[in-house]
């Protein structure tokens, strides 16, 4: 029997080698940031359920900005929490309130670096829903034009990219045609194109305070069965605009970012979300995985399937590793 003189394990002999031939790789550009903003001044308190993260007052936002920005990190994504709630969700357009205080602070202070805003009513709202309810049911079209008015003040507070998370039909025309008619034609929108109702979420409504006070939002997020109805839902948003898409949450939708990447010439995101995060932290805690190993993974999963862009909790840890040498991008 012949030897076959093919043999990829050559390839892997060194890490220069496994370097050199890397089909993927995780560079901080790629990378953004969340963060959680809060009323007051000279709050830090770490979120129980995400290790690392915190709720921050729009000062010490400011400071963690120009910390990771030193770090190389160049995108954030701002959520808050609002001083008032109320039916419709009003604080999330208020100038005042903590997100576009925020904006406003870090674009001065940093100019250069990204910002995106969440545009959302769930963590507004006194009753926990993405959108205006009527019988119990978001009702869609109003809740469009209370969105247009999310998206338009984070845009005057200087937001470079607005992100719709509320999974309303039509919002991504409603909201770009909003913001062309106050003058911000160059806004970006980044939609959450396929966002799925997903248990993978449940850290994050403890960080933002957004869990809904009745029902679930299975009637307007996707059901995790469906991947055709992703690409639809994809198709319609970028018929309607949308600069980028989203698939949300990451790991147990890689299938669906792949598929969008055969589709779709636009650049894609995919949020590694609060649930996928929280597991890793605990085992970590726990000893039984090797952190830095995990996460590098996990992103590079991401890169694989197809994603140009990952929102990540992990951001900040994968900056200090990849500038102290102890991980491989």
């Amino acid at each position: 029997m012949k030897l076959n003189t093919l043999r990829p394990r050559r390839l892997r002999l060194s890490a220069p080698l496994r370097a050199m031939v890397r089909e993927n790789h995780v560079c901080l550009n790629d990378l953004i940031y969340p963060i959680f903003v809060v009323p007051g001044t000279n709050v830090k308190e770490e979120i129980p359920s995400m290790p690392g993260c915190y709720h921050l007052s729009v000062d010490n936002a400011v400071r963690l900005a120009e910390d990771i920005y030193a770090l190389g990190l160049r995108a954030i994504e701002v959520f808050g929490l609002p001083a008032y709630k109320d039916e419709i969700g009003s604080s999330a357009w208020d100038p005042q309130s903590p997100v576009q205080c925020s904006i406003r602070a870090i674009k001065k202070a940093l100019p250069d670096m990204v910002i995106v805003g969440d545009v959302c009513l769930c963590q507004y709202t006194d009753h926990g829903h993405c959108g205006q309810i009527k019988d119990h049911y978001v009702d869609n079209d109003a809740t469009l034009k209370l969105l247009n008015k999310v998206a338009v003040s984070q845009a005057e507070a200087g937001a470079d990219i607005v992100a719709p998370s509320d999974m309303m039909d039509g919002r991504i025309a409603s909201i770009r045609q909003a913001l062309d008619e106050e003058g911000f034609i160059n806004t970006i929108i980044m939609s959450y194109a396929a966002k799925y109702a997903s248990g993978f979420y449940g850290p994050f409504r403890d960080a933002a305070d957004s869990a809904p006070h009745f029902g679930d939002r299975r009637q307007y997020q996707m059901d995790p069965a469906n991947g055709r109805e992703a690409m639809k839902e994809i198709d319609l948003d970028l018929e309607e605009g949308a600069d980028i898409i989203m698939v949300k949450p990451a790991l147990s939708y890689l299938d669906i970012v792949y598929q969008a990447r055969q589709r779709c010439q636009r650049p894609i995101a995919t949020y590694n979300v609060s649930g996928e995060y929280a597991m890793v932290k605990a085992a970590a805690r726990n000893g039984w995985i090797d952190e830095k190993r995990i996460v590098m993974e996990e992103l590079t999963s991401m890169k694989r399937a197809g994603a140009d862009i990952i929102i990540t909790y992990h951001a900040v840890d994968v900056a200090k590793w990849l500038k102290n040498g102890e991980v491989e991008a």
